[in-house]
């Protein structure tokens, strides 16, 4: 919860409007600005307050306490021109929130955390939980001084700036390691802990043993990425107590995966109770991995659990990312992340371009001209399965005529993929030419580059019989100059002349240019490959030069009666 604490009519102003955009986020406090103030430290994870930054530090000085639990402080100032990420600024999510909240506000984001202001990534951002001299390494990072990276888990990671020696040093491991003053340790979700428990056993003797046989083996419960059992027991107390002290999720699986597991260590009796011989080994190896810890049971008489770890690889990471159609702030924050998270970013070298100062320093670029599209695709995945965190670029969004499909179609199995949103070049038109697309909708490609045009006609026509609102796509160029005022006849044989059509040209971009014509007066020869042409249905209408497309048809039916 974010408290949300104002002094002034217009910081109460600023504070409503983020209340407003965040209802489900945000707690207002009133009464006396310091009582609010300690009220919403104890209470929230993040506190905004309109107030000058001085007053805020007099305020929450005597209540801070450690870093890692303090909330994270933003200060804006009473004329909404800066949001000041002013404590908290990683672990409190502090720096984000500020950019959020200016986003929402108009005001400029002040970050002052020094690895954000220079791009190298903070160590406690990375996702991972940390351990050791994390303020020294990080200084010796922003000072450039040689800092090792020991990854034995080829975990992926973002750029960072290391070396292959010095006197500082990044270990990113699951085991249990004794650090110097110069180094940190990060420890990745590796380790499967698979367990199994008689009924109404005790959480505590389930976390004993599991913490036990964890230290015994050397490994960090740190890197516990998930609890695993039966079934049966998805709602066994001492486990569900366990995972959520662990703060691990609980996955399951059915006794009958469960017994296609082949295990070194068999039992009849979970065979007779659940109907698997193996629960803990079973669970932990579903999913493949080495099995550091065979089957163990608890220490107490008789015993009611037991448990089995697995260490399972570390896989390559691929984000497919939209970018949108061109304008910086349609980019999403989510693509901003991924493109910041990359350790090799693999896209058209136009798009690149786009984005270039986004990336962090170090980010490997690998890019390629126009129509190298399978070629990128395939540069990716084998990227993603050397173990790198690769983000694949194209504009709008990636899965409408863009580079996931390619890429999905290279991925198997082995790589973690996750497609990021972008919005469409049809949206960004839509959104100029007023709501074009209020009802059913279609959108197709007139290249016949990857399509036989066989096959694209019969999608126009299907649409044209059908009434649907079409936009088409890579609508004409200098080698195709045919294929529009083919798949426009086509539409006229079900539309009438008048029909409104909208033509944007580098929809979101500094060019950008946007024009209402007619089925019979739009002059293809006007329309190029940067062009986005959307054909309403005879429902659309012109109404004081907006293109519209009614959500139904009743309105259409009471305007013909009324006539």
């Amino acid at each position: 919860m974010i408290g949300l604490i104002s002094a002034t009519a217009a910081g109460a102003a600023a504070r409503d409007r983020l209340a407003a955009a965040w209802p489900d986020r945000t707690r207002v406090y009133d009464g006396p600005v310091g009582d609010a103030v300690r009220r919403a430290f104890a209470e929230c994870e993040q506190l905004v307050c309109f107030l000058a930054t001085g007053a805020v530090v007099r305020l929450i000085a005597p209540l801070l306490g450690d870093k890692a639990s303090d909330p994270g402080v933003v200060c804006v100032d009473e004329g909404g021109r800066f949001a000041v990420s002013l404590v908290g600024g990683h672990g409190g999510g502090a720096n984000e929130l500020a950019r959020e909240a200016g986003e929402l506000l108009g005001a400029e984001p002040v970050v002052t955390t020094a690895t954000d202001a220079v791009g190298v990534p903070g160590l406690d951002t990375l996702g991972l939980p940390v351990e050791g001299a994390v303020a020294a390494v990080s200084r010796a990072l922003l000072d450039g001084e040689p800092v090792a990276l020991h990854n034995e888990s080829d975990w992926p990671l973002p750029p960072l700036p290391v070396a292959g020696e010095g006197a500082y040093g990044i270990r990113v491991t699951d085991r249990l390691v004794e650090l110097s003053e110069r180094e940190v340790v990060l420890r990745p979700p590796t380790l499967v802990v698979g367990v199994g428990a008689s009924k109404d056993a005790p959480a505590e003797e389930v976390l004993e043993l599991i913490e036990g046989s964890l230290r015994e083996a050397g490994l960090s419960s740190k890197s516990i990425a998930e609890l695993a059992t039966v079934d049966a027991k998805a709602e066994e107390p001492g486990i569900v107590a366990a995972a959520g002290r662990l703060g691990v999720p609980l996955v399951t699986h059915s006794a009958e995966e469960l017994a296609a597991v082949e295990v070194p260590n068999p039992s009849d009796a979970p065979l007779a109770a659940v109907g698997t011989p193996s629960v803990a080994e079973a669970a932990a190896l579903i999913g493949g991995g080495e099995l550091l810890v065979p089957k163990r049971k608890s220490a107490a008489t008789p015993a009611m659990a037991t448990c089995a770890v697995v260490r399972r690889p570390a896989r390559g990471r691929l984000a497919v990312v939209g970018l949108g159609p061109g304008a910086r702030d349609l980019l999403t924050p989510r693509a901003r992340a991924e493109l910041q998270r990359a350790s090799v970013l693999v896209g058209l070298d136009q798009y690149v371009d786009q984005i270039r100062d986004l990336l962090r320093p170090g980010t490997r670029v690998l890019e390629s001209v126009l129509g190298a599209e399978e070629e990128r695709a395939r540069t990716a995945v084998e990227e993603a399965r050397k173990g790198q965190a690769v983000a694949l670029i194209g504009s709008g969004d990636a899965g409408v005529y863009a580079m996931a499909s390619p890429a999905l179609a290279e991925a198997s199995d082995d790589i973690d993929v996750i497609g990021v949103p972008g919005v469409t070049a049809a949206l960004a038109a839509a959104a100029i030419l007023g709501a074009p697309l209020g009802h059913d909708h279609v959108s197709i490609s007139l290249s016949d580059l990857h399509t036989p045009w066989e096959v694209i006609e019969r999608r126009v026509r299907a649409a044209a019989e059908a009434d649907i609102v079409v936009t088409f796509y890579n609508p004409r160029s200098r080698g195709r100059d045919w294929q529009l005022p083919k798949a426009l006849a086509i539409l006229a044989e079900h539309r009438e002349p008048t029909t409104p059509v909208g033509v944007v040209r580098n929809a979101s971009r500094p060019d950008e240019s946007g024009r209402l014509t007619t089925l019979a007066a739009l002059d293809p020869a006007t329309v190029d490959m940067m062009t986005v042409v959307t054909v309403g249905n005879t429902a659309t209408r012109d109404i004081a030069g907006r293109m519209v497309t009614p959500r139904g048809y009743r309105w259409q039916t009471s305007e013909e009666g009324s006539k």
